[in-house]
């Protein structure tokens, strides 16, 4: 099954979801035996991918280093945390296996099975920077790690971690202290190089598509400027265009994911992801500016329809702690609109507030917004019909005396037979502004709006718009999302 052009992913923390489901059935549930109600609803229409955040075997190991400050973070998420609730971080893996708790891999091949039957694609994790201190390569082979020695260990304890006989380096990047609870591979390292792709290879046989964590880590320039001298000289191949070769000749079709930050999209682009983080849009769409976001989706079509657009992930703050609960709507509309795929997140559609640490199998009990989550289940079926044909980025017109068309965002969709129109107050004042519109075939026409999200109509005479542009005027954080026939 392959991937859409821009497809709509769903992400599922794995272990607090199936901890749920088996509370609420009053049984142990795995990938095996999820109900099909269940799998209907997570892969609901609109929905063409499901990430099951996490399925990959966590470190004990890992668990025991773990920092005061990430501990205090479980309390505070969680009040009445309990010491089987903390199961450890699904980026300290202990291996490519998936977790016995889960149903192991037979298991998650049936809950790709599952997927397909409705249409929908299977996301899978792998963190190319880092193992658990106890995965089996570092017995194995230690020369596939930043190597250290006992001087480095007595000099910077926090950098370095003695594993049996050998130190190795923790898991950084070049911005923050080091990750405690790993270690660091070696990316310059030809064998880790081909057991990051033999590692990759067989994760894709059991999914359709893999997001990589903190994508930028591995190239070239970021390692060097992380490790400078430690790990010998840069090698005259970049990593990603090493490992997704052979990745690529055994899996063609396997749709890859970038976690990336930094600027770096069009870099890992061209190194071989499919689509990569929309980091910038995510800060200037929850940041409620915009002037930014208008200045950002003046980017190359091409470009953009390569990012993962998204308002949280299990790394971002939930979107309902960030945002008042009436500008929730026209943030998803905005990112709902977009050419590129978009990230969905497991609770958001509710208005979950509580970001669960990921360390955790259970989330705290919270009321759902049943009305938000049933308007945004609303936008997910309707927004495939939106995005399609040729993709227009337009400006909204004010006058003298209105500087409210500033808050307006609008955009157009032209496909044969279907056209579309976008419109979105990104701001808490009422706003009006003038859309130029960008079909010349209107004069001498009646044309109908019809908003699609809450199914009014209005009527417009076709020499009106093509001389003044269709005027809106929207109450804060209004939006409309238009056929136009």
């Amino acid at each position: 099954m392959s991937a859409p052009a821009q497809p709509v992913v769903h992400e599922v923390n794995t272990a607090v979801w199936l901890r749920g489901l088996s509370t609420d059935l009053g049984r142990p549930v795995t990938l095996a035996d999820v109900p099909g109600e269940v799998w209907d609803a997570i892969a609901r229409p609109g929905v063409d991918a499901v990430w099951l955040m996490g399925v990959w075997e966590r470190s004990t190991a890992g668990l025991a280093l773990v920092d005061p400050d990430t501990r205090r973070s479980f309390r505070a998420a969680l009040p009445d945390l309990r010491a089987e609730d903390v199961i450890g971080s699904p980026y300290c893996v202990r291996r490519y296996e998936v977790d016995a708790r889960f149903g192991g891999r037979a298991a998650l091949a049936q809950a790709r099975a599952a997927l397909a039957r409705r249409g929908v694609l299977l996301v899978l994790d792998h963190v190319p920077n880092h193992v658990a201190p106890d995965h089996p390569w570092t017995g194995e082979d230690p020369d596939l790690f930043v190597r250290g020695d006992h001087h480095d260990l007595a000099e910077d304890p926090a950098a370095w971690l003695a594993v049996s006989d050998v130190v190795v380096a923790r898991g950084r990047d070049p911005y923050f202290p080091p990750w405690p609870d790993v270690v660091q591979l070696n990316a310059f390292a030809t064998a880790a190089r081909r057991a990051t792709a033999r590692t990759l290879s067989d994760i894709a046989a059991q999914c359709d598509a893999i997001r990589c964590d903190m994508a930028m880590l591995p190239r070239n320039d970021v390692f060097a400027r992380t490790w400078g001298t430690r790990t010998g000289p840069t090698p005259d191949t970049d990593f990603w265009p090493d490992v997704l070769t052979e990745v690529r000749a055994r899996h063609p079709d396997t749709l890859m994911i970038a976690e990336a930050y930094w600027d770096l999209e069009s870099a890992l682009h061209g190194q071989g992801f499919d689509l990569c983080y929309d980091k910038r849009l995510y800060d200037r769409v929850t940041g409620l500016d915009p002037g930014g976001v208008r200045d950002h989706l003046r980017a190359d079509l091409a470009f953009q329809s390569r990012l993962l657009r998204f308002l949280e992930n299990h790394d971002e703050p939930r979107a309902a702690s960030r945002l008042p609960r009436e500008a929730i709507p026209a943030a998803a509309v905005t990112l709902a609109t977009l050419p590129g795929g978009t990230l969905w997140h497991e609770g958001q559609f509710e208005g979950r507030r509580v970001r669960t640490p990921v360390f955790l199998d259970r989330a705290p009990d919270e009321p759902a917004d049943t009305d938000l989550a049933a308007w945004h289940h609303h936008l997910l079926s309707t927004a495939p019909g939106v995005r399609t044909g040729t993709w227009q980025l337009l400006d909204v017109d004010g006058w003298p005396d209105n500087r409210t068309a500033d808050n307006l965002l609008s955009w157009s969709w032209t496909a044969p037979g279907a056209r579309h129109l976008v419109v979105v107050n990104l701001s808490a004042a009422a706003s009006q502004g003038r859309v130029p519109l960008p079909w010349p075939d209107l004069r001498g026409r009646s044309v109908r709006f019809r908003d699609l999200l809450d199914h009014r109509a209005f009527d417009r005479e076709g020499d009106e718009l093509s001389s003044d542009g269709l005027f809106v005027a929207l109450p804060p954080w209004g939006h409309h999302v238009l056929s136009v026939d």
